[in-house]
C-alpha cells in the first residue's frame, strides 16, 4: 500500500508596503473552499524535490539521467528491437573524409550507417540513424579533441544526408541514381553463358531472376510479374515479357542536374542550365529504358519456357495432323463401303427388274399362245359346222 506523505505549505507573509486594491463595482461570485488533492506529475516533482532538497535545474538535470537510463534499458518507444544495428555501423576513414561541398557524390545511406537496409529503410529508423550519428558527431561533444578536425565536416555530411532520405521526393530521386546498384549491372548474364551453363535452365532462373526483382521496384504499376517458374502456363509468360516490355518506370535522373553558378543572376545562365539539364535527363532515361530492354530481350531469347511451349505446340500440331489423316482415312473407307452397298443394291435392283421383265414376257407368250390356240380352236368348230 502506498504511503501518503503531508507536506505543511505556509504561505509566506505579505510585504509591509502591500495595499489592497481599490474596490471594484463588478459582483464577486463568493468564496468556495475546495480541498486540493496533491496527485498529478506537478504534485510527484514537488514532493522530490522537497524531500532531496534539489533546485528546480538539479532536478530536471537526474530527471534527464533516469529517462536515458531508463531508454538504455528497455530501449525507445519504437521498439528496442527496430532500433538494433540502425547507424551502428562501421565507418571508414573514407567516410569520414568526405566533402560536404560535394554532397551529390556520397552515399547517404552508407553516411547514416543504413548501407544494409538502402530503399528498404523506413522513415523511422532514418529518423534513430540520424540521432544516433548527431549524438556521436556533433561538433559540440568533441571540441578541442585531438584528431576530429573533420568532425564538423561529416556532421554537415550527416545533415545533409537526413536533409535528403527524409524528404520523399528527394529520396525517390536519389534512389533513381543509386550508385549502390551499378556493381549489379555485371551480374545481368549473356545468353552465351545461359547456353554453356551445365544445368540451363536451373541458371536461366537463378540468374535472371534477381535480375528483376531488382528492376520490379522501379516500376509505378504494382504488383510487378516476377519471373516465375519453368511450369508456367503460355499465358502467365506471354504476360510476363508484355509486362516488361512496356515497363513503365517512374526513374528520374533531376538528382544529377548541375546546379547554377551560385550568386548568378543572369537568366541566360540559368535558361541554359536547365535546357543542358532537361537534355541529359532524357538522354539518361532513354538509355536507362534500352538498358532494360537488352535485359528482357536476352531473357526472352534464353527462356526455357519458350522452347518447351513451342514444343508443345508442335506436338499438339502434329497429333492433330495424325488424328486429321485417321479421321480422312476412316471416311474414305467409310464412302467407299458406301459406295460397294449401293453398287449392290443397283444391281439387284436391275436384276429385280430384269427377272420381272422376263416373268412378264413369258406370260405375255404364254397369254399369245393360248390365245392362237383358242382362235385355231374356234376356226376348226367354224369348218366343222359348215
Amino acid at each position: 500500500m502506498a504511503n501518503v506523505t503531508e507536506l505543511p505549505i505556509v504561505p509566506t507573509p505579505l510585504p509591509a508596503s502591500w495595499t489592497a486594491p481599490a474596490a471594484s463595482s463588478k459582483s464577486v461570485s463568493p468564496l468556495v473552499e475546495r480541498r486540493l488533492l496533491p496527485a498529478g506529475q506537478a504534485y510527484l516533482a514537488h514532493v522530490r524535490r522537497a524531500v532531496h532538497n534539489l533546485s528546480f535545474e538539479e532536478h530536471d538535470k537526474h530527471a534527464e539521467e533516469e529517462r536515458k537510463r531508463y531508454e538504455a534499458l528497455h530501449g525507445t518507444g519504437n521498439g528496442a528491437e527496430d532500433d538494433l544495428g540502425v547507424g551502428d555501423e562501421e565507418e571508414p576513414e573514407d567516410l569520414l573524409t568526405l566533402d560536404p561541398k560535394e554532397w551529390k557524390k556520397q552515399d547517404h545511406y552508407a553516411v547514416l550507417g543504413l548501407s544494409h537496409l538502402r530503399y528498404k529503410a523506413t522513415p523511422e529508423q532514418i529518423k534513430i540513424a540520424h540521432r544516433k550519428k548527431v549524438l556521436k558527431h556533433h561538433p559540440d561533444k568533441k571540441a578541442g579533441v585531438a584528431g576530429d578536425s573533420n568532425d564538423d565536416a561529416f556532421f554537415k555530411c550527416i545533415s545533409k544526408a537526413f536533409d535528403v532520405l527524409s524528404n520523399p521526393e528527394r529520396r525517390r530521386q536519389f534512389d533513381s541514381v543509386d550508385p549502390f546498384y551499378d556493381i549489379f549491372e555485371t551480374d545481368v548474364p549473356t545468353a552465351s553463358q545461359v547456353q554453356k551453363a551445365k544445368n540451363p535452365e536451373k541458371f536461366f532462373f537463378q540468374s535472371f531472376g534477381p535480375v528483376f526483382e531488382r528492376e520490379a521496384r522501379f516500376s509505378r504499376k504494382q504488383p510487378v510479374p516476377l519471373l516465375g517458374s519453368f511450369d508456367d502456363t503460355k499465358a502467365v509468360v506471354e504476360g510476363f515479357y508484355d509486362f516488361w516490355y512496356n515497363f513503365d518506370s517512374w526513374r528520374s535522373f533531376e538528382y544529377l542536374d548541375k546546379e547554377v553558378n551560385e550568386g548568378s543572376d543572369n537568366r541566360d545562365d540559368k535558361r541554359y542550365t536547365e535546357k543542358k539539364n532537361k537534355s541529359e535527363r532524357a538522354r539518361r532515361k532513354k538509355e536507362d529504358t534500352a538498358r532494360l530492354r537488352s535485359i528482357v530481350d536476352t531473357a526472352l531469347g534464353v527462356d526455357p519456357r519458350i522452347k518447351r511451349i513451342r514444343q508443345e505446340e508442335k506436338e499438339a500440331r502434329e497429333a492433330k495432323k495424325k488424328g486429321k489423316s485417321q479421321v480422312n482415312g476412316q471416311d474414305a473407307k467409310l464412302k467407299a463401303e458406301e459406295e460397294k452397298r449401293k453398287a449392290e443394291e443397283e444391281a439387284k435392283r436391275k436384276e429385280e427388274e430384269e427377272a420381272v421383265a422376263r416373268a412378264e414376257a413369258k406370260k405375255a407368250k404364254a397369254a399369245a399362245a393360248n390365245a392362237a390356240k383358242k382362235a385355231r380352236r374356234q376356226q376348226r368348230a367354224a369348218e366343222g359346222d359348215a
